[in-house]
């Protein structure tokens, strides 16, 4: 009980020192420089930094082949856009404060955001001209009564092959054994901490156990790999990188660490982030058997098995080591707008125009010209904690 208490101590002066930085200081951008060359060089030895460089391959002319995409989907730089991400709702059940501002946020109007036909429409429109993998977000998406229709619906879109949930796991282990029937067949439950104490200050809510509990129903009803999404932050939860990973020990669970991110509200200051290369470095450390998997060229992850471990371990990079070059993925934000990018401020409204009657060629003109505009990659880390962008909660996990 002491130690628990000591470390929960510990973390919490770690986070008010940090807290208080100024993200305008030069100390900070001398501390990132540090980072980039932490990143750069590995964090680790040569012979690691070799071992364990990025698989991704760029996309081959077969890989496009395959392929049976709209020219409505495919950007300025041949990438062929297959992954929409629908936010359902804006609304959560918790107030997690990489999400969510201490403040909170001005929630968009129910008349405004889009009904659930409305949604489908949308959506069988993208599968149609080539979309194969839909994710649903929020906000927390099994808030919203009606999900179950939406993903029964959904599944059965000709052309659609995964249908896939990001949830914070509040609910999911009650609802989850319906959306099965219903055609759910990928989840990811974010956890960013195993020390309930944590939890609470993070979410500003109680509810660590039934996380835990709708991370293990879904290895029960056979989800495999169950992804657990964890934001590892600097002073918070970067010491139990290596606890996250024992999850994968005994159980088919993805932990997948992902990068601090700069996103409006969230306080981001690069002090707070843990670079993919120490992160990585920590996990060889303690683990033998660290080996890297060969990614699909789209892949967001870079992705490692552990021997001896059921599951598997994953890095996604976005601020230190972006996978820009291979994104595919569009996003349906929960009011109609439609954002090419997760980090760009730029955002064209479907909803309206859908309202106004148009058809669906006027609807895949406006979406094509989107497409076609997003950028070879995104700005810098510190030009995107700059720039003004949505909080999360209001673009989508």
């Amino acid at each position: 009980m002491w130690l628990c208490a000591s470390r929960s101590f510990n973390w919490y002066l770690g986070l008010q020192k940090y807290s208080l930085a100024s993200g305008k200081t030069r100390s900070l951008f001398q501390s990132a420089n540090v980072v980039e060359r932490q990143n750069l060089e590995g964090g680790m030895d040569g012979s690691l930094a070799e071992k364990y460089a990025s698989s991704h391959e760029r996309l081959s002319d077969d890989i496009r082949k395959e392929n049976r995409v709209s020219d409505m989907l495919i950007d300025s730089f041949g990438r062929l856009h297959t992954y929409l991400r629908i936010s359902l709702t804006e609304r959560c059940n918790l107030r997690c404060q990489y999400c969510m501002p201490a403040e909170g946020v001005e929630l968009t109007p129910n008349s405004h955001l889009l009904s659930q036909n409305e949604i489908l429409r949308l959506a069988n429109l993208f599968v149609s001209s080539g979309v194969d993998k839909i994710r649903l977000t929020g906000g927390e998406p099994t808030v919203r009564k009606d999900i179950e229709d939406i993903c029964s619906r959904l599944s059965n879109l000709k052309g659609l092959k995964t249908l896939a949930m990001t949830t914070n796991g509040i609910t999911l282990a009650r609802k989850l054994p319906k959306l099965k029937e219903c055609g759910l067949n990928l989840v990811n439950i974010s956890l960013d901490t195993l020390v309930p104490a944590k939890f609470e200050f993070m979410t500003r809510r109680k509810g660590y156990e039934r996380v835990m509990e709708s991370i293990n129903a879904a290895v029960d009803l056979g989800y495999n790999p169950v992804k657990v999404n964890c934001v590892v932050m600097r002073g918070f939860n970067d010491d139990e990188i290596c606890d996250f990973v024992e999850l994968t020990r005994e159980k088919p669970i993805n932990v997948r660490f992902i990068e601090f991110m700069p996103f409006d509200g969230n306080v981001w200051n690069v002090k707070k982030l843990v670079p993919y290369s120490e992160m990585l470095d920590r996990v060889v450390k303690q683990f033998t058997g660290v080996q890297r998997i060969q990614d699909h060229p789209t892949e967001t992850a870079k992705n490692f098995r552990v021997e001896g471990h059921q599951g598997s371990v994953s890095f996604i990079t976005s601020m230190t080591e972006h996978f820009c070059a291979g994104c595919n993925r569009l996003r349906l934000l929960a009011d109609g707008n439609f954002k090419v990018c997760l980090f760009g401020p730029s955002e064209v409204s479907l909803r309206d125009p859908l309202r106004l009657g148009v058809e669906d060629n006027e609807l895949k003109e406006i979406i094509g010209a989107a497409v076609k505009r997003k950028k070879a990659s995104h700005a810098g880390m510190f030009d995107i904690a700059k720039t003004s962008n949505r909080p999360m909660i209001r673009i989508g996990g």
